[in-house]
């Protein structure tokens, strides 16, 4: 069964990132699963001697099965997160081109005004040589986030949510 799989930057319980995150899969709809980047750092040497980590090959193997992926990342020192940079370094290793072809979406929120605009980009550099089919937008990029979700960790109404629709209706297209 075809399905979304969501890959977060941000391992904090209430990030904002998180919460765009399951906005875009609502927003998408049908199945979805959250991959877990709470991955040991990569380490070649624990790489040779143990091989690939448990975790990294089911997050691999996630990334392959799955319809379409969003890539959601904070903005840490004008980049992407270390903890996003870690699981794709892992899933390189992995045997199998996940990525490949694989429909893909980034979404970034901050507090920040730009969104995540460097973020987003450097996520992107980091994927080209996956061959991912990365989407080119339309860009969301949610800044002064702190205003801009509802109580219950919904996007409000706007600009953001108009652009994060059309972006799932793409995703969904690129898909199928």
């Amino acid at each position: 069964m075809s399905h979304l799989l969501g890959l977060c930057g941000s391992l904090r319980r209430d990030s904002f990132n998180l919460k765009l995150m399951r906005e875009a899969a609502l927003q998408y709809g049908g199945p979805f699963v959250e991959g877990n980047l709470r991955l040991p750092l990569y380490d070649g040497d624990l790489e040779e001697a143990e091989g690939i980590p448990a975790d990294v090959q089911t997050l691999a193997d996630q990334i392959k099965t799955a319809s379409a992926v969003l890539v959601v990342t904070p903005e840490y020192n004008k980049s992407l997160s270390g903890v996003l940079k870690n699981a794709l370094d892992w899933v390189s290793r992995t045997k199998d081109a996940p990525w490949a072809g694989k429909p893909v979406a980034i979404l970034s929120a901050t507090a920040g005004r730009s969104g995540g605009e460097r973020a987003q980009y450097a996520t992107r550099l980091c994927l080209m040589p996956f061959q991912a089919h990365v989407l080119p937008g339309p860009e969301v990029l949610i800044g002064s986030n702190f205003n801009e979700f509802t109580e219950d960790g919904r996007l409000k109404e706007g600009r953001g949510l108009d652009g994060l629709k059309r972006l799932m209706d793409a995703l969904k297209a690129a898909a199928t």
